[in-house]
């Protein structure tokens, strides 16, 4: 007798999840009970190490990532490292543990001329100028964030007296495009606010496979600029003044969302 596709699609599920949690487990080094139900993402050691002393987190390291987590804050971090593969990687990965909600702390260039170093943006949405998220939607579908995450992340902003700006990002898998001067003139006629290589893989990633996800973007470089662009001395600068800042707004986002956040529901098509 023949299975049913219905039947058929259930068991490619299920073997998908199955190799899923063995991979999360394989690339974080970290058993699937250890995993907390909100989750920061960024893609630095930096971040991790210092994310690991304020919250008094067990740390694991895989074969690909790194990971600590807080009994304390109730809160996981994830260093995935950088791209958008590796975006869309972990959001897959991630699906098979159901976190309540996802907060990317990244960095990114800024594009607008009133931007300075240390400024916090909330992306609105990014324009999907890499090769990820074509595999998990059609091009057409605007890569867009939890607005939930986004407007209790702007509360607790507010709250704690910074400043940030809205706007679209611009995500990349082009790495040197500051030396394109045909792409910096499209980046001018898009009017995005800043550039990355992640979120648009994060948001359609997230919004394919149910996984509540926002992101907190941290102005690290102004590449349109001179002298704008990014280096190891001037990274580092950023890193020892600004991401105790960033972590410090998006431990306080994740570990108080549950209580004091609007509910995440999700749609099923």
């Amino acid at each position: 007798m023949r299975r049913s596709r219905s039947t058929l699609e259930g068991n490619t599920l299920k073997a998908k999840k199955a190799i899923a949690r063995d991979m999360l487990e394989r690339y974080t080094g970290s058993p699937l009970k250890s995993f907390r139900k909100q989750i920061i993402l960024t893609n630095f050691d930096y971040y991790l190490q210092r994310f690991k002393i304020i919250g008094q987190a067990e740390y694991h390291r895989g074969s690909a990532m790194q990971v600590c987590h807080s009994a304390d804050l109730n809160v996981s971090l994830i260093d995935f490292k950088i791209g958008s593969p590796s975006a869309a990687l972990i959001i897959e990965l991630l699906s098979v543990v159901e976190p309540g909600a996802v907060l990317f702390l990244g960095l990114c260039g800024g594009l607008h001329p009133s931007l300075k170093v240390g400024d916090f943006i909330l992306p609105i949405a990014a324009i999907r100028d890499e090769g990820s998220s074509k595999h998990f939607m059609p091009t057409r579908v605007p890569a867009l964030p939890t607005f939930k995450i986004q407007k209790f992340a702007s509360q607790i902003l507010v709250e704690k007296g910074h400043d940030y700006r809205t706007g679209v990002i611009h995500t990349t898998d082009y790495r040197f495009w500051e030396f394109d001067r045909v792409f910096r003139d499209k980046l001018y006629e898009e009017r995005a606010i800043g550039i990355d290589m992640e979120c648009a893989s994060l948001f359609i990633t997230g919004f394919s496979c149910r996984v509540p996800i926002g992101a907190l973007l941290l102005v690290s470089d102004l590449p349109l600029k001179r002298k704008g662009i990014k280096t190891k001395k001037s990274a580092s600068k950023v890193f020892k003044k600004f991401t105790d800042i960033h972590l410090e707004i998006g431990i306080k986002s994740m570990s108080e969302i549950t209580e004091r956040g609007e509910h995440i529901r999700h749609y099923r098509w």
